[in-house]
This record gives C-alpha cells, structure tokens and sequence, in this order.
C-alpha cells in the first residue's frame, strides 16, 4: 500500500468524496476554458483518488456499488457518450454535498 493511500485510508467517506468532487470541479472549470491538458490532469487526480476509495475495504455492498457507478458517470460525461444525460456540474454537485459534509464533521 503506498503512502497516499495509507494516509486516504484514514479520512471519512465524505473526505474522499469531497477531495474527489475538488479535482472533477477543477476539470470541469479547465474543460469550460478549453485548456484539455489541465482538465486531463485534474481528472486523472480525481480518476486516482476516486479508486483509492473504491479499494478501501471499509466501503463495501451498496456503498461499493454507489462508488463503482459514480466512477462509471464521470467517465461518461467527460469521455463516453453521455448516455446518462448527467453534467460535468452535475457531477461536482453531487460531489460538492460529500464536501459540505465532511466539513460538518460528520
């Protein structure tokens, strides 16, 4: 196991997420000035952290399965063909809730 993902095995849920929903943000604001390498960037932050949660042996059934499918919709929208008709601020708004959370202490 590598240094960040000890240290990410040790936030909350909504910590991941929040820091997940921070780099999709970034992506989503490089995206909106065209700047496809930072936004390449930010998303592959947010694609790397986004797994160290998924392998987090805390998360597991219904939660894995959240995880799993809100990777699959960040693919998506910023790569597929939007089959899910979701936003890239769709996305950092779901994110965003996780965030709020985390800052709550919950």
């Amino acid at each position: 196991m590598s240094e960040i993902q000890v240290i990410w095995s040790k936030l909350s849920i909504c910590e991941q997420l929040g820091n997940v929903g921070s780099e999709v943000g970034r992506a989503r604001k490089w995206h909106e000035k065209g700047d496809m390498l930072h936004r390449e960037a930010a998303l592959n932050r947010a694609f790397a952290l986004l797994d160290f949660t998924i392998a987090d042996d805390r998360w597991s059934g219904a939660r894995l399965k959240e995880l799993c499918r809100s990777r699959e919709l960040l693919v998506d929208v910023f790569y597929g063909k939007n089959q899910y008709n979701d936003s890239p601020e769709a996305l950092e708004k779901y994110f965003y809730q996780y965030a709020l959370e985390a800052r709550r202490g919950l």
